[in-house]
């Protein structure tokens, strides 16, 4: 049976009732819902954040109009086989769905589950593909995993960005083989609570989708489709919105198939309702959708020309705000339509650091070509990684050259101060200037900030690289430090080193005697952003 939904007519209809009719069905309203308490488990917009472990439920006392909520079983009845059958025929095929579709053993169900839910916070599909098949191809088993080193994990994660998912896996996955039997919690509560790096939202897939438990999720995808069908306008990182959230979430998951709906709302917000542009006519859930009624009910306003905004109410104006409407300070905007929701979220800018960087590079060692590396401690912003030889400066530049040669000489030792570079240029746009000139730059040493820079953005900090370049004749320098090792270009290629390091290589590369034009693999860009990350990054 499908839920009657108002239609163009009886939206007109209902606007030409008086208005205190309207005010008095939304006072009756109002009053229904006085005192009443929503429970819901706490989380926030992001992946894996949520209240601290133990920290179970909260009540809601705040004013919730039921025009936000789904109050009838067949609505929720039919918004679970339309979104299934859409899903039967549209879903992606994607390496992760495959294995778990063919795995009969639970524990290795989950795991493969639990590596493309890591891998696949805030970054995109197409990016993850890759980097999944290579991953279940090495360690095709938690045990596989656990019995790796952190150098490997990060070797092959690195590129992918948020190191610390990595780091993170695998200690779920020793903790799995050495102290759970090597068996994977089967529940949303007991994975969240003995795993390592498992938050809400991936508990709850692993446990519906591995496991089958009937337990709903909450990603940023689905974030956009619950506002837009229940036309949710607060803010939905705040509690009170993702408390509702996880409730609507809960309430509908379908028990009879809850990993593949699951999966079917996050496939519906990567693919239909998407940020920007929706395909809202290929949309299954339409005909429920309380964003879409609105943009039909504006349109209307609009075309009868109305002199003044008929005022028709959907929530509870008499008790206040209602928390889960857009506030008035933020009106409707008829360019937008259903991308009114969810209301955008105004995030700090990230805080900016400078930092002086290095190649340093014997060109005449054995067997090739060697750069020096060294490794970043076991904790912080990309722990354990490798990275060239750097020293944190102030933006006025000030002794920074000073800083950096002290820097590598603690690594390798006595060093030629005359032949240390600044290298290459940035334009305006930020990419590498590729204007056919050959050489070194030369800056005289006083200058007090010098053109050549990487930029790069990370998940909190802005990290502006001034990069130098020195590369040594007839020497060879001898590491007495733990942490440091030479590479030649393929090994560094290979190795475990962040994005900012493959630009600062990049420039480097491209600035080398007998360069003359630069391929487009030695345009560095000013910036590459990513997504806010998991909490714990």
């Amino acid at each position: 049976m499908t839920p009657r939904v108002p239609r163009l007519s009886s939206l007109w209809a209902i606007m030409k009732k008086p208005q205190a009719a309207v005010g008095r069905r939304c006072r009756k309203q109002a009053s229904s819902l006085a005192g009443r308490e929503k429970h819901a488990l706490s989380s926030n917009q992001a992946p894996d954040a949520g209240l601290a472990k133990g920290q179970e439920k909260v009540v809601l006392q705040a004013p919730v109009s039921p025009y936000h909520l789904f109050r009838d079983t067949a609505e929720i009845t039919v918004f679970r086989e339309s979104l299934l059958s859409w899903y039967d025929q549209e879903k992606r095929d994607l390496p992760w769905r495959r294995q778990a579709e063919g795995e009969v053993d639970l524990d290795r169900r989950a795991y493969a589950v639990w590596v493309s839910e890591v891998m696949l916070q805030q970054t995109q599909v197409a990016t993850v593909i890759n980097y999944y098949t290579r991953w279940m191809q090495k360690w095709p088993t938690l045990q596989d995993l656990a019995s790796a080193s952190l150098e490997e994990v990060n070797q092959l994660w690195a590129g992918l960005g948020y190191y610390s998912r990595g780091r993170r896996l695998q200690e779920g996955a020793r903790k799995v083989v050495e102290e759970l039997g090597g068996h994977v919690p089967h529940t949303a509560e007991t994975l969240q609570r003995l795993l390592p790096g498992v938050g809400r939202y991936t508990a709850g897939a692993i446990a519906s989708i591995a496991f089958g438990q009937a337990t709903g999720v909450v990603d940023g995808n689905v974030v956009r489709v619950l506002c837009r069908v229940r036309a949710i306008g607060a803010d939905p990182s705040s509690t009170l919105v993702s408390q509702q959230l996880w409730s609507l979430a809960q309430q509908l998951v379908d028990p009879a198939r809850p990993g593949d709906f699951n999966q079917a709302a996050m496939e519906l917000g990567a693919t239909v309702c998407t940020p920007q542009r929706p395909l809202c006519s290929q949309c299954p859930v339409q005909s429920l959708c309380r964003a879409r009624q609105k943009v039909e009910r504006e349109q209307l306003l609009a075309s009868q020309s109305l002199l003044g905004r008929l005022d028709v109410e959907e929530c509870a104006p008499n008790i206040g705000q209602c928390q889960l409407c857009a506030p008035p300070t933020e009106p409707w905007d008829q360019t937008l339509g259903v991308a009114n929701f969810p209301r955008k979220v105004s995030r700090r800018p990230p805080r900016e650091e400078c930092s002086a960087i290095c190649v340093l590079e014997q060109p005449r060692a054995l067997g090739g070509a060697q750069v020096l590396l060294v490794q970043r401690p076991n904790s912080g912003l990309l722990a354990g990684l490798w990275e060239f030889p750097s020293v944190t400066v102030e933006p006025s530049g000030q002794c920074q050259r000073k800083a950096l040669l002290q820097e590598l000489q603690s690594w390798a030792g006595p060093l030629p101060a005359t032949r240390l570079q600044h290298l290459g240029q940035v334009t305006e746009h930020g990419g590498v200037r590729d204007d056919g000139f050959c050489g070194h730059i030369r800056r005289p040493i006083s200058a007090l900030w010098p053109s050549p820079q990487v930029v790069h953005t990370f998940s909190h900090i802005k990290l502006t690289y001034q990069v130098y370049g020195l590369a040594l004749e007839r020497q060879t320098p001898v590491t007495t430090q733990s942490g440091a090792r030479w590479l030649t270009r393929e090994e560094f290629h290979t190795a475990a080193v962040s994005t900012a390091m493959k630009k600062v290589f990049r420039m480097y590369e491209g600035q080398q005697p007998g360069t003359c034009k630069r391929s487009k693999r030695s345009q560095v860009p000013i910036s590459a952003s990513r997504k806010k990350p998991s909490p714990g990054q």
